[in-house]
């Protein structure tokens, strides 16, 4: 991301804390004003590597002690991104491949929260189980599994057309108890381009806004029509978030 270094956007202090908190609780093991490396014992399983590069230019990067160890980092050499994405490729040590994140900043949640948006829009209830279940029925295995839309998720919201769910999004609750809700949003194949899915994402963000959350767009960064959609409702990306692969062996 070094050819797209600029400043970061104004954001709220709660996505802020969070990343801060997620990557410099612990020990930090090096840093200067581009690079941090911390170590971390309370890292989950398969979060146990984890880098984050955020749009103005930072890297972060957290390890477990064990992972420390493999990778072969000690608390007296210099470090830079390019030494320890060597030492993690020599170790043997795979990562996921990068989730981009999209928030709003706090101007274009001014905009959000006054936007009047028209259409069939509503919530979705467990009232709604027959007309989502239609909704499923209707997309590919592939599009439900990227997109991970619930009807029991903690918030979903509905557009229709002549009466049908042509598209859902729905949040929960992001890393245990943070304030964050993550999102994802379907539209059924014959209605995409015609704006619904907007009309969803816009909707579904003012109502977690409302109930105190900061809505989390988050999508695989080679997913173009997704990170399309984001930009299109407005949301700014904040960076580029990476865990250890699930087939990564210690």
């Amino acid at each position: 991301m070094k050819s797209q270094e600029r400043s970061m956007p104004l954001f709220s202090q709660m996505i802020t804390d969070f990343w801060r908190a997620q990557f410099l609780n612990g020990d930090v093991l090096y840093s200067d004003e581009a690079f941090t490396v911390a170590i971390n014992p309370d890292l989950e399983e398969d979060s146990r590597v984890m880098v984050l590069e955020t749009i103005d230019g930072r890297v972060m990067a957290v390890l477990t002690p064990a992972m420390a160890d493999k990778v072969g980092l000690n608390q007296h050499e210099d470090l830079s991104e390019e030494i320890f994405r060597w030492k993690l490729n020599e170790a043997g040590v795979a990562m996921h491949g990068a989730d981009y994140l999209f928030y709003f900043s706090e101007a274009d949640k001014n905009v959000l929260l006054q936007e009047y948006l028209e259409g069939d829009l509503r919530r979705l209830t467990k009232q709604d189980d027959a007309v989502f279940s239609e909704f499923e029925s209707s997309a590919s295995e592939q599009d439900l599994d990227d997109a991970f839309v619930e009807l029991d998720h903690w918030a979903v919201f509905g557009s229709f057309e002549q009466n049908r769910l042509v598209c859902a999004a729905s949040m929960y609750p992001w890393e245990g108890n943070s304030q964050i809700a993550d999102l994802g949003v379907l539209t059924l194949t014959p209605f995409r381009g015609k704006g619904h899915a907007r009309k969803v994402v816009l909707s579904i963000c003012k109502y977690a806004y409302d109930q105190g959350y900061e809505p989390q767009y988050r999508c695989q960064f080679d997913n173009y029509a997704s990170t399309s959609l984001a930009k299109a409702a407005g949301l700014t990306l904040f960076g580029k978030w990476n865990v250890i692969s699930p087939d990564s062996i210690d």
